[in-house]
C-alpha cells in the first residue's frame, strides 16, 4: 500500500508546546543524515500498522540530522493525533517516508503573502524562514485562538521574522479574526498567496484573496483534513477500467476506488485517504470524476483528466484510469 522506501526513525524529543499540541523531534536511527527537503515539505508518519499521518516539516531546509513536527490533537480523531498524543513516547522508533512537497514557493516571487491559522503555522514558519534566507520580500499573518494556543510564539517573536510577522489573537480581548479588506493586499503580478490551517479558515482566506484580484494560479493552499462532505454527497455504484489491461471492476456505493483496486491486486500509492495529499493521484482517459478531493484546483477540477480515487467517484457509468 506504501510503495516508497520507509526511513526508521527514532522520537528523540517530545513535548507539548501548547495545550493541544505536541512537538516531536525525530532522529535517523542510522548515522546518516536525514534526506533535504525543500520549504512546504511533509512526511508520512507510520504511526501503527495501517495507520499513516501526513505532518509538516518546521525546521528551515538545510541538511539535517533531524526532522521536527507538531501534531494538534483533534477532537474528532480518526486515531492519528490521538496516538501521537497519548502513546508515542521519546525513544520510540516509527517509520516515516522521504519528504514531499504539494506547497511549495514559487520561485522568484516578487512577494509573497503567507497566512497561517492554528496549526497551519507548521508550514508557513519553514516558508518565512526560507524567505528571510534568501532576502525576498514577504508578509506573515499568523491566526490564534490565544497567545496560549499560538505554537512556537516566542520564537517567530524573537526571531529574524518578527518585523514581517502579524499576530492575530481572535478570542483575546481586543483580538480580531481574519478580515479580507484589511489583511489581503491587492494583488500585484509576480505575487503570490500561501495559505495553510482548519479548512473554513484557509476558505475565507482565498474568497478575500479572489476578491482583491488574486488569480488561481498565485493562490497555494494546504489542508490537514479534508472538509466533511459527507451529508451533501451521493454515492452510486460505477465501474472502473484498468487501460493496459481491460480489467473492469465494480465500484459499489459503499466502497472507494482505492480499495476496490488494491483489493484487486493493483499497486496504488496510498496515504491520507481524503483526498488531501495527492499520492494516489490518477489519470483518467475517458469518462468523468466526481471530484471530491480538495488537493487539486479548480481548473484542474474543470480538466476532468486526472483524479483522487481515495475519496473522488464518478459522474459517468465507467472511468477508463491509465493504470
Amino acid at each position: 500500500m506504501f510503495p516508497q522506501n520507509w526511513i526508521e526513525v527514532e522520537v528523540a524529543a517530545k513535548h507539548l508546546i501548547t495545550p493541544d499540541i505536541a512537538f516531536l523531534e525525530l532522529r535517523n536511527t542510522r548515522e546518516n543524515p536525514l534526506p533535504m527537503f525543500t520549504a512546504g515539505s511533509h512526511i508520512d508518519v507510520e504511526i501503527a500498522p495501517g495507520l499513516v499521518r501526513q505532518y509538516s516539516l518546521i525546521d528551515g531546509p538545510g541538511d539535517p540530522a533531524h526532522y521536527r513536527i507538531a501534531v494538534l490533537r483533534q477532537q474528532a480523531s480518526r486515531g492519528g493525533s490521538a496516538a501521537i498524543h497519548e502513546r508515542i513516547r521519546p525513544g520510540d522508533r516509527l517509520r516515516i517516508s522521504v519528504p514531499r512537497n504539494n506547497f511549495a514557493l514559487a520561485h522568484g516571487a516578487r512577494r509573497s503573502v503567507l497566512y497561517a491559522g492554528g496549526i497551519g503555522i507548521t508550514p508557513i514558519l519553514c516558508m518565512a524562514e526560507r524567505l528571510v534566507q534568501m532576502n525576498a520580500s514577504f508578509d506573515f499573518h499568523y491566526f490564534a485562538r490565544t497567545r496560549t494556543h499560538a505554537a512556537f510564539l516566542s520564537y517567530i517573536e524573537a526571531g529574524r521574522i518578527a518585523e514581517r510577522a502579524h499576530i492575530h489573537f481572535t478570542r483575546e480581548e481586543g483580538g480580531r479574526r481574519f478580515d479580507p479588506g484589511r489583511d489581503v493586499p491587492a494583488f500585484e503580478p509576480g505575487s503570490h498567496l500561501y495559505v495553510c490551517g482548519p479548512a473554513a479558515f484557509i476558505q475565507v482566506v482565498l474568497d478575500g484573496a479572489k476578491l482583491a484580484g488574486w488569480p488561481e494560479e498565485c493562490l497555494h493552499r494546504e489542508l490537514f483534513t479534508a472538509p466533511d462532505v459527507s451529508q451533501n454527497a451521493k454515492s452510486e455504484s460505477f465501474r472502473v477500467r484498468i487501460a493496459s489491461t481491460g480489467l473492469t471492476l465494480e465500484v459499489p456505493p459503499d466502497r472507494t476506488v482505492a480499495q476496490v483496486l488494491i483489493e484487486a491486486g493493483i499497486d496504488l500509492p496510498l496515504s491520507c485517504e481524503q483526498g488531501v495529499c495527492g499520492t494516489c493521484l490518477t489519470r483518467v482517459i475517458d469518462g468523468v470524476p466526481d471530484h471530491r478531493d480538495v488537493f487539486l484546483t479548480e481548473e484542474e477540477h474543470r480538466r476532468n483528466d486526472q483524479f483522487t480515487p481515495c475519496c473522488s467517484r464518478a459522474r459517468t457509468p465507467l472511468l477508463v484510469l491509465d493504470l
